[in-house]
């Protein structure tokens, strides 16, 4: 019998969901290009406005989580949200509910991970803790010994938060949050 995932606990959803911190795939960046097709085909241009590819899979040679991460910037208009929703959960799409921007997943199924994973985070370009991924993105991609202590970091949370998603995510945030702080003057600077 199939589960419904909003039902699902904290706990239960970590056990279907594991962490796993997978090599470096080239695809990575095929896989972004597909999808930002998609979702300009399901969108269009007047919602969808510009579309970026962030997270660990974004640079080159770190070890990821094999799910893409994609940053779309939306209007800033509540019934886009609504909208988006529509569009999006009628062609396969997953809504997450996010007390600070619109999120959307692809992969998540009642029996766990099904095909490519996609995290597809929406807000407007005003949401600075949305966009600041592209600092923390691009100063990986100029710093490799910091994506190498990155992957360091992430493969020993691995193990620790195996089936604690939330946990993961949360021992990361010291270094995003130090790292993107860096970026920011770093590249505000060139």
């Amino acid at each position: 019998m199939a589960r419904d995932l909003e039902k699902l606990t904290s706990e239960e959803l970590g056990r279907l969901f594991p962490i796993i911190i997978s090599e470096p795939k080239t695809e990575w960046k095929d896989l972004f290009i597909q999808e930002k097709k998609e979702i300009n085909a399901l969108l269009g241009k007047e919602i969808a406005l510009r579309i970026e590819h962030i997270g660990s899979t974004a640079v080159p040679n770190l070890a990821a989580k094999p799910t893409i991460d994609i940053l779309v910037e939306i209007p800033e208009n509540e019934k886009v949200k609504d909208i988006i929703i529509g569009i999006m959960t009628s062609h396969g799409y997953r809504h997450v509910p996010e007390p600070e921007h619109l999120m959307i997943v692809k992969g998540y199924t009642p029996e766990g991970f099904k095909g490519q994973c996609y995290h597809i985070h929406m807000g407007i370009k005003e949401n600075d803790d949305l966009w600041d991924r592209l600092y923390f993105r691009d100063y990986l991609i100029e710093n490799p010994s910091v994506a190498d202590e990155y992957a360091e970091l992430k493969k020993y949370l691995e193990s620790k938060y195996k089936h604690d998603r939330d946990g993961y995510t949360e021992a990361k945030t010291k270094f995003i949050k130090r790292i993107t702080d860096i970026a920011k003057k770093f590249l505000n600077s060139k």
